[in-house]
């Protein structure tokens, strides 16, 4: 695989070499009179001689080179393999530490990543006629300097002798403006053989000289203005985003910026939901805000941490195994609609629980339309809705529907609350039946005789060895 790789990286520079060559100077003949030679060497990944236009800078020429040669290169095979890492070899050059030297004997020190940043020309000067660049060698992983903190870009950047401070936080972007108060970085430092390390602070705009493998951090006490919202959606004026602070905004808050309830809202139903799974594991159990990790975001991440979750809560549990399938689904229902059990019939009171609770960031809650009926469903004639009337019984809506099937099994009929889907036999007179609540009407087992025949049997085993038990213990009294 390498020998192939290195042919075919060997081949397409020859190919790129005369390609991008005949591609510039037969545009038309002007273009011919205006180009001048330029040679690259050192590790960029297509190194030999090259046309350029007189008005072309070092970054233009690079860039337009670069993307020709991987263009010309990535076209060359149809193996998948040697397709990857090919293009794993072309971009494995640095754009700091080139340097450029002309037939005057002249010598320039390019860092065309600074030049990206901040536009110093400095940087990215013209070419001239048998310019020679030579790309530095390219080995990130101990020729690195690397910053975190609070600068816009934290990260790893190559070292380049003589790197000062204020070159490796141009790199990073600069001081993020988001922090107040930045006078200061940390110094980390470890020795040759990695076994002891060193810290010392130096001011923000102290231009000290870095070493290769310091680590710089931009202390800074963090910031805590964030983008908090909750989702308020359905029967309320203005549903939307609501903006709340960190951790002291009450739900009744919310309710009032979003100009309250509307007269179609169902307080028996409302809910409120504290986002998804991971989040909720993250945030409630480790205090980590997912929104504020990009690099936890991948759905292997996200389901090492649910099942995670589910093992651990598990482990020391007394559940047994027949009882194990039910446990995990009430677990994963407990993570999914944390909140969800909230009675917002009494939120209008400004003193309630409820309307004290205090909400987070994605929570969302959902207020929807009253619905004047019952849903009735099973083994009923006419399964659907039936309007709500105050004070009728179960049995009423059973009517309502078309009355009960000859196989709906009459004792085991249930009433499921619309609010909080708690079953409830409705032989219980203290049930009210409300608007969204569901009446459930569960169908007879129809058994065959075998079925019969392999229950008794069972039984029939059983005392059988009940009766030898009995029988050899009277045995051995006598």
């Amino acid at each position: 695989m390498i020998k192939k790789l290195l042919l075919l990286l060997f081949i397409c520079t020859g190919i790129v070499t005369s390609q991008i060559s005949d591609n510039n100077l037969q545009n038309n003949s002007l273009l011919g009179t205006a180009t001048i030679s330029v040679t690259v060497g050192g590790t960029f990944p297509f190194k030999g001689t090259f046309p350029a236009l007189i008005t072309e800078r070092i970054d233009e020429f690079i860039t337009r080179l670069y993307n020709e040669a991987v263009d010309i290169t990535l076209r060359t095979t149809n193996d998948p393999e040697l397709y990857r890492k090919a293009k794993e070899q072309v971009v494995r050059f640095s754009l700091r530490g080139i340097k450029l030297k002309r037939v005057t004997g002249e010598e320039l020190i390019i860092d065309l990543q600074k030049f990206r940043l901040n536009g110093n020309f400095e940087n990215n000067p013209y070419l001239k006629n048998d310019d020679v660049i030579i790309f530095p060698p390219y080995d990130i992983t101990t020729n690195f300097i690397s910053v975190s903190g609070a600068v816009h870009s934290p990260g790893r950047f190559y070292y380049v002798e003589g790197d000062r401070l204020s070159d490796i936080l141009d790199l990073a972007g600069g001081v993020n403006p988001a922090y107040e108060n930045v006078d200061s970085t940390e110094i980390i430092r470890l020795s040759y053989d990695g076994l002891n390390q060193t810290s010392f602070k130096v001011g923000i705009n102290d231009n000290i000289v870095l070493q290769r493998g310091d680590q710089v951090r931009v202390k800074a006490l963090e910031t805590h203005k964030r983008n908090f919202q909750v989702l308020i959606l359905g029967e309320v004026n203005s549903p939307g985003n609501i903006p709340i602070t960190k951790n002291n905004t009450r739900i009744y808050d919310v309710i009032q910026a979003a100009g309250g309830f509307t007269d179609q809202a169902s307080l028996r139903r409302a809910k409120l939901y504290t986002g998804n799974s991971l989040a909720i594991l993250l945030e409630k159990q480790y205090g980590i805000n997912l929104a504020e990790q990009p690099d936890l975001e991948n759905a292997q991440f996200r389901n090492t941490i649910v099942n995670l979750e589910a093992i651990l809560m598990f482990r020391m549990s007394n559940v047994y195994p027949e009882d194990s399938t039910y446990f995990f689904m009430e677990n994963q229902l407990r993570v999914l609609t944390e909140g969800s059990s909230l009675d917002f019939t009494k939120i209008n009171d400004p003193e309630s629980d409820i309307a004290n609770y205090i909400v987070k960031s994605r929570d969302v809650i959902i207020i929807p339309e009253i619905k004047n009926s019952v849903y009735v469903f099973g083994q009923v004639a006419r399964p659907g809705h039936v309007n709500l009337i105050e004070g009728k019984n179960f049995e009423y809506y059973l009517d309502e529907a078309g009355g009960m099937g000859e196989l709906a099994e009459g004792n085991d009929i249930m009433v499921i609350k619309g609010g909080s889907r708690t079953w409830i036999s409705p032989l219980n007179t203290e049930v009210k039946i409300e608007e969204g609540d569901y009446i459930y009407v569960p169908k007879q087992i129809l058994r065959s005789l075998r079925s019969y025949v392999l229950e008794y049997s069972i039984y029939i085993s059983m005392l059988a060895s009940v009766t030898a038990i009995l029988l050899a213990v009277l045995s051995l009294v006598k």
